[in-house]
């Protein structure tokens, strides 16, 4: 961190009462005042210009923090702060008066320093208002010339019996993602095991502990372990630390390439106010602000006798965090692993034990439960906010997240809700930040698109705005939060841009490409509808792979023609208690009847490997994937798969085309064994039969499917399985994931396997896993023989596209070259060869 030093402020350079003309002419005065100085060329007023109109340098409360472009940092010459002090107030922008306008010339990094400090003065609004009537400088001089003063250090940290050092080379430093690895191989070791930074030091199994460190790239630590095995133990946590840094800087190099991409959307007809955000969710959107405010509920303090209280925070806790695995799931299913480890880090943050002893502290002092807990939060938030570092602060916030969900979870009354007063739309909802909690109730016909001061690309807003179809721009500083409720504007998500008050010419301009757009999903909305048939009319069965019945109206309108894949284990995740027959004949009930007489294809309970239930308090196993999981686990608790089954069996009874497919079945007995408790409920229910299918995802099915095939109607390839266990790499291992390319001959040759068998006995094949939703690879699995593709629906359009300006007959020769490859990347270089065999979509509908 920079001392007072490295950011000097000298008394010349302290201007009160100034009286610029307007917010130019203030950025103006700053730079000429840093240039007599000699801080800066003069030309670097003209960058501070360019930078107020890429974004805005309002950091509220009356504080203005102009300053150059990045790329102009060759005209500083040294260090260097100007401040105005303009006690009447300019308007910087709509609904925004700078009373303190402070212009920062800065090399490198050091104005974080001079930020910690405005951070620090905006928090004590006394202490600012001070600084915009005095008539001594000296007193604006030592607000900001002065670093907070230090805790004390209780005891220099010492390492434990065995360590090493090690240099941060991951580029956003230690953050939550990587920082979760560093815990789950700390308590793997089952030794003690410590990080210290200088005199700082923490527990490598508290998460926060490690985040509170603030390490940055550059930082020498040590990291020690003391128990049985410790020197081993420490071997494996180095080879964990060290092994992510090449993920790291991969995806720093891509943060890099996608933030100095130019960001193109649409332009206004006039000059128009914007303020500056990152792209989101792409998208043009028209409405009037609305800034939601976070009202904070007063929590109640009502003690509670400690065995109460305690057993009440473990079921709170317990239920959010299958929450958060849900949440992560379906956002890995969608978007892909690297966006959904979010979850898994805010999961990791509910095993902080600072936090859980905090609470208890508390509670054993006389509080209640839920004023305990909230106060633990915001104690721990409140120091990780505090080191000054935006992505420990966003870390804060995701610890403030996962509070509000064991709050609710403790006291149902706590959860706030003021989006339910949203005005009518079309509004564009602007706040601080957004959590999955917070739009839960969200209406996409009334809010339009979304703005947020804080956050990223992969901030839970940006997550939901994407799967939404919902314009979105994140990062858009304080600013956003003090614009005036009503003002219209325009939002472009692609290019991270909120114009503000656009005339009419602006607004015709939009409304003429939203009309386009609208004509251009119209017209594929139309083309989604028809079949998979190929040029010489091959049909391909195009369903969608769903958990819920309120999606299933999504799913028909992208083209899905059924459901290829219901994952029932959604229905145990998402509550904190085991649904019942009641409950699940329900659902199934309400998505068939969604679906309007297409066919529904339910798996039933996949639990197991990477999808655990805490309610059901399974075994700890200590290779959960080649465990107790899927069908393995359903024969072994008919308390599981009774209820389903007759809850499956009801809901066919009422009429509708239901199948049922069982996951990870192995061997020709367990198939037998489930057929026949399928048998006996049906009897007993008096039920029609319904056809019954297995999953292949692991390579012993895909082998003897010549023999399975005698015993079920249909098999259902989960790719993304079958291609973990046939090249055995774990698909959540950051290290090899890119490695478990479902596209690798051995796993193509195993679906062809599965298919030639399946054919010499009458039965189809489908594909639900992720291959099916890549255009070339669903073009090589109908190639393959697959009779049906289920993905995720917004992926149906592209793959019907392919496969409609294809030739079966050609597919087949492109199938038959791909199991001939020798690597993936061969097969993948086989993609060129589909294009040319293929024409344009609209052709071969035509």
């Amino acid at each position: 961190m920079a001392s007072a030093a490295s950011m000097p402020i000298a008394r010349e350079l302290v201007r009160l009462n100034a009286r610029p003309a307007d917010k130019s002419a203030a950025i103006a005065e700053a730079g000429q005042l840093l240039a007599a100085a000699g801080c800066v060329d003069p030309a670097y007023a003209a960058s501070m210009a360019r930078r107020e109109q890429a974004a805005n340098t309002f950091l509220g409360h009356g504080v203005a923090i102009p300053h150059g472009l990045g790329e102009d940092r060759g005209l500083v010459r040294r260090n260097g702060l100007a401040i105005l002090q303009i006690r009447d107030g300019i308007a910087w922008n709509p609904g925004q008066v700078a009373h303190l306008v402070i212009g920062i010339a800065a090399a490198s990094d050091e104005h974080i320093a001079i930020l910690r400090r405005l951070t620090r003065l905006l928090n004590d609004p006394a202490a600012l208002q001070s600084l915009f009537t005095t008539d001594d400088p000296e007193a604006i001089i030592a607000a900001l010339g002065t670093e907070p003063a230090a805790a004390p250090q209780a005891a220099p940290a010492r390492d434990l019996a065995e360590r090493f050092d090690w240099v941060v080379d991951y580029p956003a430093g230690l953050h939550a993602r990587p920082a979760t690895r560093w815990v789950e191989a700390a308590r793997a070791t089952g030794c003690r095991v410590q990080v210290r930074h200088g005199e700082q030091a923490a527990e490598a199994t508290a998460l926060v502990g490690l985040l509170q460190l603030g390490l940055r790239p550059g930082d020498r630590i040590t990291v020690s372990a003391e128990g049985r095995d410790a020197a081993a133990a420490l071997a494996r946590l180095r080879a964990t630390i060290t092994g992510l840094s090449a993920q790291e800087k991969a995806d720093a190099a891509l943060a890099a390439q996608r933030a100095a991409a130019p960001a193109r959307g649409w332009e206004p007809a006039g000059q128009l106010l914007a303020l500056a955000g990152i792209g989101a969710s792409p998208g043009l959107a028209i409405g009037r602000v609305h800034v939601l405010t976070q009202a904070e509920a007063a929590i109640p303090d009502t003690p509670l006798p400690l065995a109460e209280g305690g057993a009440r925070l473990e079921a709170a806790i317990r239920a959010t965090r299958a929450q958060l695995k849900a949440l992560e799931d379906d956002t890995a299913r969608r978007l892909g692993p690297g966006e959904a480890a979010i979850f898994r880090a805010h999961a990791g943050l509910l095993d902080d034990p600072d936090l859980i002893t905090r609470t208890c502290q508390l509670m054993v002092e006389g509080h209640g439960l839920a004023w305990s807990w909230h106060q633990a939060v915001e104690r721990v938030a409140g120091s990780l906010a505090a080191l000054g570092n935006p992505v420990l602060a966003g870390r804060a916030a995701d610890l403030r997240d996962v509070g509000r969900r064991v709050l609710a979870q403790i006291d149902p009354t706590l959860t706030g809700g003021s989006l339910a007063s949203l005005p009518e739309g079309p509004v564009i909802l602007v706040a601080e930040d957004l959590a999955p909690s917070d739009t839960a109730g969200l209406d996409p016909k009334r809010v339009v698109g979304l703005a947020t001061a804080a956050g990223g690309p992969t901030s839970h807003t940006a997550i939901l705005a994407r799967t939404l179809g919902l314009p979105a721009m994140v990062a858009g500083g304080a600013a956003l939060l003090d614009l005036p409720p009503g003002t219209e504007a325009v939002l472009d998500g692609g290019a991270g841009r909120l114009h503000l008050s656009p005339g009419e010419a602006d607004l015709a301009s939009a409304r003429a490409l939203l009309a386009a757009q609208a004509e251009q999903r119209a017209r594929e909305a139309a083309l989604r509808a028809e079949p998979a048939v190929t040029r010489d009319g091959h049909r391909t069965e195009i369903a969608a792979n769903i958990n819920t019945p309120d999606q299933a109206g999504f799913a028909l309108a992208q083209g899905a023609e059924g459901v290829g894949l219901m994952r029932t284990e959604f229905l145990f995740l998402e509550r904190g208690d085991t649904p019942d027959e009641a409950d699940q004949y329900a659902i199934y009930r309400a998505m068939l009847e969604a679906l309007q007489g297409r066919p529904l294809i339910v798996r039933a309970l996949d639990i197991g490997g990477d999808k655990q239930v805490p309610h059901l308090r399974l075994p700890v196993e200590a290779n959960p994937f080649l465990g107790v999981r899927g069908a393995r686990l359903l024969l072994r608790r008919p308390d599981l798969m009774e209820p389903q089954l007759r809850a499956l069996y009801r809901a066919a009874a009422a009429g509708g085309p239901l199948s049922i497919m069982f996951p990870m079945v192995t061997s020709v007995p367990e198939v037998i064994a489930l057929r026949a408790a399928c048998e006996r409920v049906r009897a007993e229910l008096g039920a029609p039969e319904v056809p019954l299918g297995i999953m292949v995802e692991v390579p012993a099915a895909a082998v003897q499917a010549d023999a399975l095939a005698r015993h079920v109607d249909f098999f259902s390839v989960g790719t993304n399985d079958l291609t973990q266990y046939t090249l055995a790499i774990d698909r959540q291992n950051p290290d090899l994931a890119a490695e478990a390319d479902s596209l690798h001959p051995a796993v193509l040759r195993l679906i062809g396997q599965t298919v030639e068998a399946a054919t010499r006995h009458g039965r189809w094949v489908g594909v639900c896993g992720g291959l099916a939703g890549e255009p070339f690879g669903a073009a090589l699995l109908a190639g393959l023989g697959v009779a049906e593709l289920s993905m995720t629906p917004r992926d149906i359009p592209a793959v019907k596209a392919a496969l409609r300006g294809a030739a079966i007959a050609g597919l087949r020769e492109l199938a038959a070259r791909a199991l001939a490859c020798g690597t993936a990347e061969e097969v993948r270089a086989l993609e060129p060869a589909l294009r040319a065999m293929t024409q344009p979509a609209s052709q071969a509908a035509a």
